[in-house]
């Protein structure tokens, strides 16, 4: 009998463009022998619209956003399909960014007792706050570069005084960031003050909460993880990005990226990222899946810069293509998630939910 799986996409965020990639390209990679999926699509005004059950892979993106809305705006019966009593087997939610990758719909998922892939609400939602993850670990011991964070009205009440303290905590160039969001959306590197205005006004448009890296020169290195209480890591990969840093632009729009996988790296080397990785994995309390990002300087330092816990599926994704280029096929890592998804809910229903 095939399972139900219904993939959740769209969403609320800066990223709903990435999160329309990614389902077109998992509908690519489904096996609709095995699996009936159901398509469930939020929109950019929080509406909830479900699809009927697709037939095969999507011929376009503009077909995930063409589904018959079945229910009233909201209602989470887009969860279950008319054609069945009981709720889907899994859901893949696939959604990018605020109101879909911090935690927020796995609350809901967990509400209504649903398997999901990936990440739980901890791990989704300190995942998505950078400044939290990173005070995590250091808590972990992990390296990482020096930042400076604060709050919107920190800023509009003592621009100067943040200003100071970067100048004097860190040193130029630097790079300015939401703290919840991803996908380089609303990143700037600065490399004077003024530069550095103009970023935060620009970073406070997606968020409240500002995060400010110390800059460094080092190669990006990503590598994939997998697993629940056991994480596995892929082989490496390197970003070289064909321009100064690598941005929503460069990730998503015009491929202006070289990615090198495997990366060359010393054993040893490979080895400090295995064990980091895995020890931020289990720091943030993850399952399923996760992409540690770091930095190697020249020296062989490995700096954790962060983990991303709903990495991306697009064509351009590095996650997909470190498990190819470690010997698990797209199509076969899609059915380790949701083998993974199942492990992790089974567990989960032979707990005690009431006191004898």
């Amino acid at each position: 009998m095939k399972k139900q799986i219904g993939l959740l996409y769209g969403g609320k965020s800066a990223e709903h463009e990435v999160s329309l990639s990614t389902a077109h390209a998992m509908t690519q990679a489904l096996n609709f022998d095995k699996y009936e999926v159901y398509p469930i699509y939020i929109t950019q005004e929080g509406e909830w619209i479900k699809g009927g059950l697709l037939e095969g892979p999507a011929e376009s993106i503009e077909q995930l956003q063409l589904a018959d809305s079945g229910s009233n705006p909201n209602s989470i019966s887009g969860f279950l399909p008319a054609e069945q009593e009981k709720g889907l087997d899994v859901i893949i939610p696939l959604l990018h960014g605020p109101n879909g990758e911090d935690g927020t719909v796995q609350g809901l998922l967990e509400v209504l007792n649903l398997p999901y892939v990936g990440n739980g609400v901890l791990a989704s939602a300190a995942g998505m706050d950078k400044v939290i993850m990173k005070q995590l670990f250091q808590q972990a011991g992990l390296k990482q570069t020096p930042y400076v964070y604060f709050i919107r009205n920190e800023w509009q009440t003592d621009q100067d005084h943040w200003i100071s303290k970067v100048e004097t905590e860190l040193s130029w160039p630097v790079f300015v960031k939401p703290a919840n969001l991803g996908s380089s959306v609303g990143i700037s590197k600065a490399d004077n003050r003024e530069e550095l205005i103009a970023a935060v006004q620009e970073a406070l448009k997606f968020d409240r909460k500002i995060v400010i890296e110390q800059g460094v020169v080092a190669r990006e290195i990503e590598i994939g993880v997998l697993g629940n209480d056991i994480p596995e890591c892929s082989v490496a990969g390197e970003i070289k990005p064909l321009k100064a840093f690598y941005d929503y632009q460069a990730k998503y729009k015009d491929g202006n990226t070289a990615m090198i996988i495997p990366a060359e790296l010393d054993e040893g080397v490979y080895a400090e990222l295995v064990e980091s990785a895995k020890k931020a994995f289990k720091i943030l309390d993850c399952s399923g899946l996760v992409r540690a990002d770091f930095f190697v300087t020249a020296t062989n330092e490995v700096l954790i810069n962060e983990v991303n816990t709903l990495p991306g599926f697009t064509p351009f994704s590095m996650f997909p293509l470190l498990w190819e280029n470690t010997g698990l096929a797209y199509p076969d890592l899609i059915e380790r998630l949701i083998g993974l998804a199942i492990e992790r809910y089974e567990e989960k229903q032979q707990l005690q939910v009431k006191i004898d």
